[in-house]
């Protein structure tokens, strides 16, 4: 199975626990928006083809949420 668009690789790990400072604050936002980008990727295709309403009402609040968090995460990586 291929890995979900978002997930950290085993490098990504490594280069954020070897990083320091500012340079790890930005790997992680970086990382981190990655991660919310593919979440939001994921409650699209739900909201596009799921059956179970509950499930597409979960990932509208995915989107809603996740969306917000990566707008955040981009305000505050130009400040570091």
């Amino acid at each position: 199975m291929p890995a979900m668009q978002g997930m950290m690789s085993g490098d990504d790990m490594t280069a954020l626990q070897n990083a320091q400072g500012a340079q790890a604050s930005k790997l992680f936002l970086t990382q981190m928006i990655a991660h919310h980008e593919g979440a939001v990727t994921m409650a699209q295709s739900e909201i596009k083809d799921g059956q179970y309403a509950a499930a597409k009402e979960l990932a509208r609040s995915i989107v809603t949420s996740q969306q917000k968090e990566i707008d955040t995460m981009k305000g505050i990586l130009p400040t570091l």
